[in-house]
């Protein structure tokens, strides 16, 4: 029998993070929608979190929403492909009205925990180039960019960080 890896543990004295349902789908896609729609004049397309079926996701990836007072704030997609060494950051979204507070912050660090959980030494992500502000924001956070490609329709940057 396959052993059970549980999710790192996460506490805050205000903040839930837990694995999201099928009844949280509408806040993420409203929250994804929000956060993303800036960039459609920029890419002259939805950018791929806006397209992405969320539904599906629960089953294929790790899916989790974050709360504020019981508000949903963020929420994280992860994936791990059990042949690589990196837990792969596919959305990290945070509402637009809740932005500034350092959610963004918080789910990436419970995203480095996940990675050391599943035993892997790295996260790995990418964005659009035309995303110029995640740039300078995935380098300060001790991302290093591997690599510039179109891939899906969309010129893409790749970036991976060494877990400590």
């Amino acid at each position: 029998m396959a052993e059970t890896i549980l999710d790192p543990p996460f506490t805050s004295p205000d903040l839930t993070l837990i694995r999201a349902q099928a009844s949280d789908i509408p806040s993420i896609q409203l929250m994804v929608n929000a956060a993303y729609e800036k960039y459609i004049p920029r890419i002259g397309k939805p950018p791929a979190p806006m397209t992405a079926g969320y539904t599906t996701l629960l089953t294929t990836h790790d899916v989790f929403i974050l709360r504020a007072t019981q508000f949903p704030v963020g929420a994280l997609v992860l994936h791990h492909d059990p042949d690589s060494d990196a837990i792969k950051v596919e959305n990290l979204v945070v509402d637009p009205n809740a932005q500034g507070r350092g959610y963004g912050k918080v789910l990436m660090r419970y995203a480095e925990d996940f990675a050391r959980s599943r035993g892997c030494s790295a996260l790995e992500l990418y964005t659009n180039v035309k995303m110029f502000e995640n740039l300078g924001l995935y380098l300060k956070m001790g991302f290093v960019e591997t690599g510039r490609r179109e891939e899906d329709g969309f010129e893409r940057v790749f970036f991976r960080k060494e877990l400590e």
